[in-house]
């Protein structure tokens, strides 16, 4: 397409094509014509995992490990791209080195990708050898009525959907549905009882989607190969203090500090290696957990 530089390269795939995905193929819509950039391979093991985007840290945090550990094990980790859950599950199959595809309701064009913040998510993914797929041409923006029809791809490219955390009318139980029609296996993360993002993925579990607590429990209902967990250890005694606090859960450098007893500027420095150590993974805002 004229006026596109060699990363924004955007190619058509159509349904009649044989490289158009065979699973998409199938659903009762699927889309005629779709849009690409990045690779997009025929027959590759999909995942999808999606949420809301006003998430709890306990929800980054899983939506991050399990996407890590499936994109380990060479599963193809989709979702939408939105803020929240959507955009923690992508950064999860990145930090693996695994792919990661992104299905927008939005042109692919990086003036029309929306959320813009995700601009730069958007460009990792094409560098770390994922896609951004849409059926909507380059330059169209973000209707409100586009999304709820992109669910339907998100679900339809994948063995199954992954729930994590959703209230209730949230898009993440829209690509549910779609997965029920679909025939796709549904799974969800369980949460707090009194928590509003809770909602969705209990009621799901009530209807019969299987309840997840780590990535081995979607692997075995989809009969592949387990992850196999690091065991994590410290290079020092302050490591292996702050390793033992986050086994519990995320938590803010402040809880962090005042668990282990240590100095800020300690926690602080110990922190900033064992990220870069690939150890811990900050989740924003200072906030903390284990990677492995």
């Amino acid at each position: 397409m004229k006026g596109l530089s060699s990363q924004e390269s955007i190619r058509t795939l159509k349904i009649g094509d044989k490289n158009y995905p065979d699973l998409l193929k199938k659903i009762p819509d699927p889309p005629k014509i779709l849009y690409i950039r990045g690779e997009l391979a025929k027959n590759e093991p999909c995942f999808s995992i999606v949420g809301t985007r006003k998430c709890s840290d306990y929800g980054k945090e899983l939506a991050f490990s399990i996407a890590q550990d499936l994109a380990e094990t060479g599963i193809t980790v989709v979702s939408g791209m939105a803020r929240g859950i959507d955009t923690m599950a992508h950064k999860g199959a990145l930090e693996s080195g695994g792919r990661t595809i992104a299905v927008l309701g939005t042109g692919i064009d990086e003036r029309s990708i929306y959320p813009q913040e995700n601009l730069k998510l958007a460009k990792k993914i094409l560098k770390n050898g994922g896609c951004l797929i849409s059926e909507y041409p380059p330059g169209t923006p973000g209707i409100k009525w586009n999304f709820p029809e992109r669910n339907r791809i998100i679900s339809g490219i994948s063995l199954g959907v992954l729930v994590v955390e959703a209230k209730f009318g949230s898009g993440a139980l829209i690509t549910a549905n779609w997965a029920k029609e679909q025939r796709r296996k549904i799974f969800a993360v369980p949460g707090p009882v009194h928590s509003k993002n809770s909602q969705g993925p209990h009621s799901l579990i009530k209807k019969g989607a299987k309840l997840v607590e780590n990535a081995n429990d979607i692997l075995e209902e989809l009969n592949l190969p387990k992850a196999e967990r690091k065991k994590l250890k410290g290079g020092s005694l302050e490591e292996n203090l702050i390793l033992k606090v986050l086994k519990e859960g995320s938590l803010h450098i402040d809880k962090i500090i005042e668990k282990t007893k240590l100095s800020p500027q300690i926690v602080s420095a110990n922190l900033s290696l064992m990220e870069i150590e690939g150890k811990v993974k900050n989740l924003g805002g200072n906030t903390y957990a284990l990677s492995g």
